[in-house]
């Protein structure tokens, strides 16, 4: 069998065997760049079946070690999002459901495309290692309940692969390759609960409720197939979650909200994903309120290496520039995608592999879909550190539409995907 043979086959349409996709897992690193991104793209023009998409799954977990959380029982808990714009619910969700008794054991990823990486979020704090081995991952959960890493090289490294090439080749936004890597790196971690938040809009890297639903129900199928408790959140992303867009002012905003100083759509949204874990809104209240989810977070800053005091002195860009409004009305819309874009050109995600991320970089949103804009008021700020990229307020700016008459509310939770439901 040859690597071209696999291409060919799949660029007719053709459904792969099993057989293909595991020669191509196996002997990923082998083939040359160019020859995965033709597969990757071929894949994304021409579909997976269920069935070539769960062997994938299957076949990039086996491409490594799993990690055995089997000695915490059964409360340990996970949490993947598809990428949105402005949303830093996991640095939410995991404290809160480790204060509540849960074993929080979370594998993230980087930013991919336009959208944040919790790992990038979490070492733009002084000091904060994301880059655990599996020892030192126990070693945290044993300690503090709560522990948040990237993969390591002998965790699903064919995802770690492809994770990295797709982001470089325009081949993200396909539902069998979301679903095999979302599913390969959840079902290696561990956990015994996986809750999944599937965006779906403008902001998101499927645009249909059809497509993101379709996503869901392939990954809590996966999920299901091989034991797991797994439930997905359809959830809107046209507009950004939080007011805050980038990586060190997203840990800002999950500051606050774990201090119980502000609320929101992000707070809303990370305590129904809770509930999907078995957090009920009761507790999840009780959690920020008392403190406990803050202090959560706090041990596990501390214990994967930030200094003392890195929470209060996060970095900050040199220049901002503000966008105000044209003309007075109502914020009928804020494309997600273009305020995506412009922390994106300010350095705040990667265009190409391995690119370097400016962690002080952002965007700051000083109204919300539905609010009263007048003339002259202050729609948003972009945070930026190189001279000349206040242009992109031209970007920032175009992201918001004002309109005559109040438009109506929707809520950004669509729908709740369960394994009855398959």
């Amino acid at each position: 069998m040859r690597i071209t043979d696999v291409i060919a086959a799949k660029r007719r349409g053709e459904e792969l065997t099993d057989e293909q996709i595991g020669f191509w897992i196996d002997g990923l690193e082998s083939f040359a760049d160019y020859q995965n991104s033709a597969l990757l793209m071929a894949i994304v023009i021409n579909g997976m079946s269920f069935r070539e998409t769960s062997t994938l799954t299957r076949a990039m977990l086996q491409s490594g070690s799993s990690l055995d959380l089997s000695r915490y029982g059964d409360v340990t808990v996970d949490k993947h999002s598809t990428g949105g714009v402005g949303d830093g619910t996991s640095l939410i969700v995991m404290p809160v459901a480790a204060a509540c008794g849960k074993i929080a054991a979370k594998l993230s990823g980087r930013g991919l495309g336009h959208t944040g990486g919790t790992l990038d979020k979490l070492e733009s704090v002084d000091g904060v290692r994301t880059d655990l081995s599996q020892r030192e991952f126990f070693d945290i959960i044993d300690k503090t309940g709560i522990a948040i890493a990237g993969q390591t090289d002998s965790l699903c490294p064919a995802d770690k692969y492809l994770y990295a090439l797709r982001d470089v080749t325009a081949t993200v936004d396909s539902i069998p390759l979301i679903a095999s890597s979302v599913m390969s790196k959840k079902l290696a971690a561990g956990a015994r609960n996986i809750v999944l938040d599937v965006k779906t809009g403008r902001g998101a890297f499927l645009k249909t409720r059809e497509e993101s639903e379709t996503l869901a129900k392939i990954m809590v199928g996966i999920g299901s197939r091989v034991g797991s408790n797994v439930s997905a959140l359809v959830t809107d992303m046209d507009s950004p979650l939080e007011n805050c867009i980038g990586n060190a002012i997203e840990v800002q905003c999950a500051l606050r909200i774990l201090r119980g100083e502000e609320r929101g759509e992000v707070y809303d949204v990370s305590k129904a994903l809770c509930a999907a874990l078995g957090v009920d809104g009761g507790a999840f209240d009780r959690a920020i309120a008392s403190g406990a989810a803050y202090a959560k977070f706090e041990s596990m800053i501390a214990a994967q290496g930030g200094k003392p005091g890195c929470l209060d002195r996060l970095p900050v860009a040199k220049y901002s520039v503000t966008v105000e409004a044209r003309e007075s009305g109502y914020v009928a819309d804020v494309d997600a995608l273009k305020v995506a874009r412009a922390v994106l050109e300010a350095g705040g995600g990667r265009k190409r592999k391995g690119d370097p991320i400016l962690p002080e970089v952002g965007a700051r949103l000083h109204v919300a879909v539905g609010d009263r804009a007048e003339r002259g008021m202050p729609l948003a700020t972009l945070y930026f550190s190189r001279p000349g990229d206040e242009e992109l307020a031209a970007l920032l700016a175009d992201a918001f539409s004002i309109a005559a008459q109040e438009p109506p509310r929707k809520s950004r939770i669509i729908c709740k995907i369960d394994k009855e439901d398959l």
